[in-house]
């Protein structure tokens, strides 16, 4: 079993529950911490300095601002400078969030190895996700989670897409994004066009209104 895990997780509580069930794994030792900053810190002095890295990271996605300033604010961007930092690390995300395409993102583009959803069984599934982790390479997902990453839920989001998110941004109605595309030559340019593919990025993502669409592409990373 994993023998040194680094848990990355804003409350008290949460951390005390995950840590109680590690326990029960045999793991050595379990270290968490509350800043995504932090956590990149870490990871680095026990690989550089006390030259014994950790084998497993289990983060959220979601740290609240307490007023202490971090250059890493979400899990999605802890991930991201860590397996750049840590190609090798197995990486367990545990988090509330189930929206399909920062999954995808996550497993496709950042390699993590397991993702578990945030729910009444999330605990018994954190430990379950663990045990298949050491024992094989699969990666593991929650089954509510699963569908994000099936073939028929993947999408290619365009350098269109991410157009029309930040001309949302800029609060352009879809006339004036019409026009804006025009001058680019980039099409489908009409008016119906650009509502019905707003309207598919809104419901892909979870979003509830336009400015919400803006905000998650901002989490992401997208614009």
């Amino acid at each position: 079993m994993f023998q040194k895990v680094l848990i990355a997780e804003d409350m008290d509580f949460i951390n005390s529950g995950i840590k109680s069930e590690l326990n029960k794994l045999g793991i050595a030792q379990i270290d968490y911490v509350q800043y995504c900053d932090e956590a990149l810190l870490k990871l680095k002095c026990a690989k550089l300095l006390d030259k014994e890295p950790y084998d497993l990271l289990i983060s959220d996605l979601s740290f609240d601002k307490d007023g202490i300033p971090q250059k890493i604010t979400s899990g999605v961007e802890l991930v991201k400078e860590v397996r750049k930092e840590f190609p090798t690390l197995k990486i367990v995300v545990f988090s509330i969030e189930d929206k399909t395409y920062t999954i995808q993102t996550l497993f496709n583009e950042h390699k993590i190895n397991g993702y578990v959803w945030k729910s009444r069984e999330g605990l018994r599934e954190l430990k379950q996700s663990l045990q298949q982790l050491y024992n094989s390479e699969r990666t593991y997902i929650s089954r509510h989670c699963a569908k994000a990453i099936s073939k028929s839920e993947a999408i290619e989001i365009a350098d269109y897409d991410i157009f029309l998110i930040e001309c949302l941004s800029k609060g352009y109605l879809q006339e004036q994004i019409s026009e804006e595309l025009k001058t680019k030559n980039w099409s489908p340019t009409s008016v119906s066009a650009i509502e019905k593919r707003l309207k598919f990025l809104k419901e892909h993502f979870n979003a509830n209104n336009p400015a919400h669409l803006v905000s998650i592409a901002k989490d992401l990373g997208l614009i």
